[in-house]
């Protein structure tokens, strides 16, 4: 009786042991499960942090009357500063008056702070051009859906889903504007384009600031009223004398292709032009 009693407590320990390295090789299984799903939303989160630049991405939306101009393809400009992210956009039209990130309920509140849009020009590829409305959207994270609510010209709050992907960084040209210090030079430029009777100033003053080109162009004559740059419209910054305009330059040394729209015929023409600005005549202005 008794060699049969140790027989029983000698198998109930094995059970015992049995069933205790099951459970601890149970645990620690799940423990690595756990350690392994945790490093890879690490590595997804550290590879859907963007270095501080600027880049291309695609802006989705939950619908067609509320998209991006056919112009850009689908695609904004993806501004990422300090870990913040903005994506400016250019839509079909100027029917949408104000984005709101976040419930059309919310947008609706006293203090609600809403977006306001930009006027911006897209040329279509028949050449054609036209003055939309853009807004600078805060993007809280890619490829994750998040709010914004739009109201448009009927006074109508509506509530959309929207995401950003596939940011790309937009090529750094060696433009000869990179490095540049802060500050206002003088560069010469070559003009052409049109009957030969318009002409630009040279030097033109060309102002330098947190790595932005811009040069004040003064044409011939009052008579110009607006000039395009890649697809964006420019406004007259003086017509006192003659029409001078702040344009950017994204290069120097390089071809560079504008519109100037004139009112001095019968109508109000767009006439090409070229201008090039010759890095090597480049000097402080005094």
């Amino acid at each position: 009786m008794k060699k049969k009693k140790v027989t029983i407590l000698a198998a109930v320990l094995l059970i015992c042991t049995v069933f205790t390295g099951c459970v601890e090789k149970e645990n620690a299984e799940q423990l690595n499960t756990q350690t392994e799903v945790a490093a890879v939303e690490i590595q997804d989160e550290t590879e859907n942090v963007l270095a501080d630049g600027t880049y291309t991405a695609d802006f989705h939306t939950d619908s067609t009357m509320f998209r991006v101009n056919e112009a850009c393809e689908g695609k904004g400009t993806l501004t990422v500063k300090d870990g913040d992210m903005t994506i400016h956009i250019s839509l079909t039209s100027r029917n949408i008056v104000n984005l709101f990130p976040g419930l059309a309920e919310d947008a609706k509140k006293d203090g609600a702070k809403l977006l306001d849009p930009s006027v911006d020009t897209v040329t279509y590829s028949d050449g054609m051009a036209e003055e939309v409305h853009g807004f600078d959207v805060p993007v809280p994270a890619l490829d994750v859906e998040f709010d914004l609510a739009l109201i448009g010209t009927k006074g109508i709050w509506y509530d959309h889903k929207v995401s950003v992907s596939n940011p790309e960084p937009v090529e750094n040209k060696t433009d000869g504007t990179a490095d540049l210090e802060d500050g206002t030079y003088t560069m010469e430029l070559t003009f052409e384009g049109g009957s030969g009777k318009a002409w630009v100033a040279s030097p033109a003053t060309i102002t330098v600031a947190e790595g932005k080109v811009t040069a004040t162009i003064m044409w011939s004559s009052p008579n110009y009223d607006y000039m395009m740059v890649d697809g964006q419209k420019y406004l007259p910054v003086s017509t006192e004398e003659n029409s001078v305009f702040d344009i950017p330059v994204a290069a120097f040394d390089e071809p560079m292709n504008v519109i100037g729209d004139t009112v001095a015929m019968s109508k109000p023409h767009e006439i090409e032009y070229t201008l090039t600005f010759h890095s090597d005549t480049m000097k402080p202005a005094e």
